[in-house]
């Protein structure tokens, strides 16, 4: 299957530059997407595009507008817009090599993969992509992505190399902001040493085949019943109790844990999907999903 990329230009370390393709890293969340429909008629709504004083319009006759005021837009043609390009906007020109634990993990945003764009390219892309590996930090670099600039962070990955736009620090909130609120007494360290056995029976490598969405899959389940003409079954909303004895809590999860069964054995090695350069928890994102099919609307009996 050939996919398509997102961008395409070139990557410019120094002197040295070469065409480059990126591409997505990951799918779009969830197979199971709805849409719209009249329950009378059984016909899937359409929006369209319409101005409130003359009625529907077509979409390729309207511009952008930014709106200064209330009601009040200023007007910019694609062609405007265009002169302003910048040169990120064709060339990732790598400026600056940082160790990779020195990017806090707030600041990692989507993965992608870069590759050369075609046979010529691949010289000069293994030069720069070697040089990285051996350097062993990670490269930063500038993009315009849907009409905003974007810093890269660019680091080997396999034959090519993985490339996670970072957020700027105006889009990352401080943790205080949301901490302040927090106490600052310290926790029972007989509660907390037994919060720590129960953590270390629950040790284990990270495999992301494990980790399926349940509610994804719940919904897949429900639509088969309904095609079926079959009336799904409630399920029980969970208990919402407050935990009022929280060391009798702790020794019942422990005991508990404890007789479901060994632990889950540890990695004895490397695990199967390996954490990004400084941003320990980020998995391989080359995970595929199934795309979703296209069926015809069938009103349930």
């Amino acid at each position: 299957m050939a996919y398509r990329p997102s961008w395409q230009g070139h990557l410019k370390l120094s002197l040295v530059t070469c065409p480059v393709s990126l591409f997505t890293a990951t799918n779009s969340g969830g197979d199971v997407h709805f849409n719209l429909i009249n329950p009378e008629t059984n016909n899937r709504i359409k929006m369209i595009t319409t101005d409130p004083d003359t009625g529907p319009v077509e979409r390729s006759s309207l511009v952008k507008g930014y709106e200064v005021s209330k009601g009040e837009y200023i007007l910019l043609t694609d062609e405007e817009i265009k002169s302003v390009r910048l040169e990120s906007t064709k060339t990732i020109e790598i400026e600056r090599f940082v160790p990779g634990d020195e990017i806090d993990r707030l600041y990692w945003d989507n993965p992608y993969y870069l590759a050369p764009d075609g046979k010529m390219a691949q010289e000069a892309f293994g030069v720069i992509r070697t040089a990285l590996e051996k350097s062993g930090q990670i490269a930063l670099g500038r993009v315009v992505m849907a009409t905003r600039e974007r810093i890269l962070a660019l680091e080997p990955r396999g034959k090519g190399i993985l490339a996670y736009t970072i957020r700027s620090d105006a889009e990352v909130r401080q943790p205080d902001e949301i901490f302040a609120g927090i106490s600052d007494a310290e926790a029972d360290p007989a509660m907390i040493s037994i919060a720590e056995r129960i953590i270390e029976q629950q040790e284990g490598p990270f495999e992301p085949s494990q980790f399926v969405d349940r509610y994804e899959e719940a919904l897949k389940a429900l639509i088969e019943d309904k095609k079926k003409g079959h009336k799904p079954a409630r399920v029980e909303e969970p208990d919402d109790s407050n935990v009022i004895d929280l060391m009798a809590a702790l020794r019942a999860s422990l005991n508990a844990k404890g007789k479901a069964g060994a632990a889950p054995a540890k990695s004895s090695g490397k695990t199967t999907a390996k954490g990004k350069s400084g941003a320990k928890g980020k998995g391989d994102a080359s995970t595929q999903t199934r795309k979703p099919t296209r069926s015809r609307v069938k009103k349930a009996g």
